[in-house]
């Protein structure tokens, strides 16, 4: 694995991981929707202002389509979803449904990328996915709706469609304007759904609301969104979504080491399942037989 691209990999798991706790922050001065939406808007417009002297890249008139459902798959269906669903259902099992999105996109990838599936590779993902039930049960507790669990496979599923779009799409299209348009047309929705839904003045204009805005506009979503979609462009898409299955759990440690959270037995057996998925998914193909051949 070339260190360049393992170095945007642990960025993008860094940033991902410290997201969950600064926006558990932010949002106590905030409507969910309106704060998701802001840091998308605000996140593609910082990142167009930055190439846009690039901007004949766009080719707009071909290439609409793909923004406008990168746009809504990536950022408006998952972020959507996922905001209102965390209202419904436990914040540990939310996040065990939302990252069934590795195995998802593991099965997709071989149906419709021609990624190589092999017995090690389910293996590694069965074992990831496991890893996310151990170290998120803690939060299982409280009231669950099906209407909730519904928003969370769908975010899932978003998500992972997301995921298969971008690799299959990225080499027609400049990296960077992806990223830019399809943050600012999901942010657009999103904006909409808030303001039709939640109340501008709810917001607390203080500093951990524009410290938590800031860090998601600029880190969680412009620069961390680059990463993912170059991340998958340069790799098998399979690969890259495994390597996710460290963010709950990296979100968990950071909450026990900042937010005075337990450690718990079943977060270390979490940490040693995921780290053995990832291990196996990355197993060099030469040391495993192919159980199928894409199609």
């Amino acid at each position: 694995m070339k260190a360049k691209w393992f170095l945007m990999m642990a960025g993008l798991i860094i940033i991902w991981s410290l997201s969950w706790p600064i926006y558990k922050v932010a949002l106590v001065y905030t409507p969910p929707l309106l704060f998701a939406g802001m840091r998308c808007l605000l996140g593609g417009a910082l990142l167009a202002g930055f190439i846009w002297k690039t901007r004949d890249r766009i080719q707009w008139k071909k290439n609409w389509k793909i923004y406008v459902i990168t746009g809504l798959l990536n950022i408006t269906l998952f972020y959507g979803l996922q905001t209102e669903g965390l209202k419904l259902v436990p914040s540990g099992l939310f996040s065990v449904i939302v990252y069934f999105q590795p195995i998802l996109v593991g099965l997709f990838a071989w149906l419709w990328l021609g990624e190589t599936m092999t017995l090690t590779k389910v293996l590694g993902l069965i074992l990831g996915f496991l890893g996310v039930i151990s170290v998120s049960a803690e939060g299982f507790s409280g009231h669950v709706s099906i209407l909730g669990i519904l928003f969370g496979l769908l975010s899932a599923l978003s998500w992972a469609f997301g995921t298969i779009y971008t690799k299959k799409m990225a080499h027609s299209v400049d990296s960077l304007w992806m990223v830019a348009l399809q943050c600012l047309i999901g942010g657009v929705v999103l904006m909409i759904s808030g303001l039709s839904t939640e109340k501008w003045s709810s917001i607390v204009w203080n500093g951990t609301y524009f410290s938590g805005l800031a860090f998601g506009a600029i880190l969680g979503i412009a620069i961390s969104w680059i990463f993912y979609v170059t991340l998958v462009k340069t790799g098998d898409a399979s690969v890259v979504a495994t390597f996710t299955f460290l963010v709950p759990m990296l979100a968990v440690v950071i909450g026990t080491i900042f937010l005075s959270e337990p450690f718990t037995k079943l977060l270390f057996v979490g940490i040693i399942l995921i780290v053995a998925s990832i291990l196996l998914v990355n197993k060099k193909k030469k040391q495993t037989q192919e159980l199928f051949q894409g199609v």
